[in-house]
């Protein structure tokens, strides 16, 4: 590692954040003011459930929503924000926060040793750039080293979003009986995890086959449901995602060859369906040389994954016709796409077919329920957590505008802002 590539990354990172405001001169707080609120002016807002306003205050005390008015009534400290649009910050349901590209370029292998304080400091870029794109909130699947990067982010001594995360997954791999995985989550529990992320099928590169019974996806989620913890499901095919519906798990990752049969059982016992098809797909295809000959990665199943982006489209498809499924914004971003996170957004929109605004309510207030966070963040109303992102166009009418936001803010502080 290059003596200076670390200082350099995070000195940057915490001139940044610390820079409240930064870009531009915030309106002074005139006699009377409320001195301790931050009001930020803009052009029109999305409620992130909807629902749309006109030019209006949003008006933050702490890390708090504490009113909408209609603009120029907002007193405090102003940042004026011109023609943009607010919405509530994004909440991405699927990504691997410390997945990165080794000193050799590559996919992280025993070929190449790292540190735990590269691990950890790799982790802190991608949060930066997930941050800065508009993603206040991030569901890690997951890693030990999530811990540490959620807990150092929420104490605000490094930028990064709000985290959860299962910390490592359950599989195969985890005990052979329901008892092993019971066992299991309980451990997961005790160290902390916000989730348990189960492998209920094998990956798309080889097919996607179920890998767990219907007994041992019951003791997983039934157990986690009684210690209080959702759960996550990689399920490619109807078979596994099946089996976790019936299971009561919480929501079902990927799912690219779901018939609607399944796409309707999950509306019907209340599952979230997150579909994973574009973003996470197309970095694999930009870096193919990074990735091959590591682990499970083989031209063959880059063969595969092709094959799948055709399938994986058409199940997003017929998913929107399902009348009560409840679809979430999720990008499995990797090594090569932390910080793009909206480009799934905006394939799903102009692709995929889905309604602008659609598309936005399933990265805000249904992510945000998604979480079990639904009364905290995901809706631009009072009381809510003041994250909030601001764009040069309408998302619901130009889903192109989340990318590169003009204005992050996080808990009630300012992260980015690049004035009018």
């Amino acid at each position: 590692m290059s003596p200076t590539r670390v200082p350099r990354r995070i000195i940057s990172a915490l001139v940044l954040f610390v820079c409240t405001g930064c870009g531009s001169p915030a309106t002074p707080p005139s006699a009377g003011d409320d001195l301790n609120a931050t009001v930020l002016r803009v052009q029109s807002a999305l409620d992130g459930r909807g629902g749309r306003m006109g030019p209006s205050d949003i008006v933050v005390v702490g890390d708090r929503i504490t009113g909408i008015l209609p603009h120029g009534r907002g007193r405090g400290r102003v940042i004026d924000l011109g023609d943009a649009t607010a919405l509530p910050g994004l909440i991405d349901t699927h990504v691997h926060l410390g997945w990165h590209f080794n000193r050799e370029g590559r996919t992280p292998s025993s070929d190449v040793e790292e540190t735990a304080e590269e691990v950890v400091l790799y982790g802190a870029e991608n949060g930066f750039a997930t941050l800065q794109s508009g993603v206040t909130t991030v569901q890690s699947l997951g890693a030990p080293v999530d811990r540490e990067l959620r807990d150092a982010f929420a104490r605000g001594i490094l930028p990064g979003p709000r985290v959860l995360t299962s910390l490592a997954a359950i599989g195969t791999w985890s005990g052979a009986t329901p008892e092993d995985l019971r066992a299991v989550v309980r451990a997961r529990h005790e160290e902390g995890a916000d989730l348990i992320k189960i492998f209920a099928s094998a990956s798309i590169r080889v097919g996607g086959t179920p890998t767990l019974e219907q007994e041992l996806l019951d003791a997983i989620c039934g157990e986690a449901s009684d210690l209080g913890l959702r759960t996550t499901v990689h399920a490619h095919g109807p078979e596994s995602a099946r089996r976790a519906a019936m299971a009561g798990c919480t929501t079902i990752e990927h799912g690219a060859l779901l018939d609607r049969a399944t796409l309707e059982l999950l509306a019907e016992r209340g599952l979230f369906y997150d579909p994973n098809i574009d973003l996470v797909l197309r970095n694999y295809f930009e870096n193919e040389e990074k990735f091959l000959g590591v682990g499970g990665y083989t031209a063959e199943g880059f063969e595969q994954m092709r094959a799948a982006v055709p399938a994986a489209l058409a199940t997003f498809q017929e998913a929107l016709t399902v009348p009560d499924l409840k679809i979430v914004f999720g990008t499995d971003a990797l090594a090569g796409s932390h910080g793009r996170n909206a480009e799934e957004l905006i394939y799903r929109v102009e692709t995929g077919g889905q309604e602008a605004m659609d598309a936005v309510v399933s990265a805000t207030s249904l992510a945000a329920e998604s979480l079990g966070m639904a009364g905290e963040i995901g809706t631009l109303a009072v009381g809510m957590k003041a994250d909030i992102i601001a764009t040069r166009g309408d998302p619901s009418e130009q889903i192109g505008s989340l990318i590169s936001p003009r204005f992050v803010m996080l808990d009630g502080r300012v992260v980015r802002n690049d004035g009018h």
